[in-house]
């Protein structure tokens, strides 16, 4: 099975994250989105460069294209939550347009892994987006029946920025989202560092904890029939 794995050119955390996950006879070829290394100061900055790798993604869609994948994998998801659930659909269809395949995006897999475990309603999520961005998150989720009682957007000021997020800031802000009112936690952005300390913040809270990455490709094996389970990630990957 052959995964086409699209991505920012500023992305390092994606590639490494998704080759940890694969099982064996799986392979991830990654194809850069190109994208300058854009200052995000505000939420307007955010926004616009958020779209530019929207803008950009089809040109790394036909280059992924040349070694024949099975399936695309986006590596990338804050576009795909702009817009609700139609939003995420359209923009998810037009890439499989181009592409002639199936394509799995963040954030229909946060939604799935959601509805895997069963019996959430009430989330928190951090990004390290901008509250604008954050807000689209929001209505996303609301619209598969989820209502986010807390989130936090970290501002990372530039898209490498975003992978130099440290352990500490993590740590810190899952405890300020956690509480008795909250019945899942969530990370989205996928160049934060987050999987293995979501899979381990889930043992300890005793609550799913989901770390966008491996929704991600926990969906793309599902959505491709292949069932293996992975332990070391979290119960989405070990039981689901």
């Amino acid at each position: 099975m052959k995964f086409g794995v699209l991505g920012p050119s500023t992305n390092t955390i994606v590639q490494p994250d998704f080759d940890d996950l694969r099982p064996r006879g799986v392979t991830n070829h990654y194809a850069r989105i190109h994208v300058d290394n854009a200052q995000a100061i505000s939420n307007e900055t955010f926004m616009a460069g958020a779209w530019k790798i929207s803008d950009n993604t089809h040109d790394a869609v036909r280059r992924a294209l040349t070694c024949k994948p099975n399936h695309l994998v986006m590596g990338m998801s804050a576009v795909t939550f702009f817009g609700g659930a139609e939003g995420g659909r359209k923009w998810r269809e037009q890439v499989e347009q181009v592409a002639g395949l199936g394509v799995t995006t963040g954030s229909e897999a946060t939604a799935a892994a959601l509805q895997a475990y069963g019996g959430i309603r009430k989330i928190a999520f951090l990004s390290p987006y901008f509250p604008t961005a954050n807000a689209e998150v929001r209505n996303f989720l609301a619209d598969y029946g989820f209502e986010t009682v807390r989130d936090i957007a970290l501002e990372r000021p530039s898209w490498i920025a975003i992978a130099e997020t440290t352990e500490d800031m993590v740590r810190d802000t899952f405890h300020r989202l956690d509480g008795d009112d909250v019945d899942a936690l969530i990370q989205v952005g996928t160049n934060l560092d987050c999987m293995r300390f979501a899979a381990g913040a889930e043992a300890w809270l005793g609550k799913p904890v989901i770390a966008i990455n491996t929704a991600t490709y926990w969906h793309a094996l599902r959505t491709a029939g292949i069932a293996d389970q992975i332990d070391g990630f979290g119960r989405l990957m070990a039981e689901f």
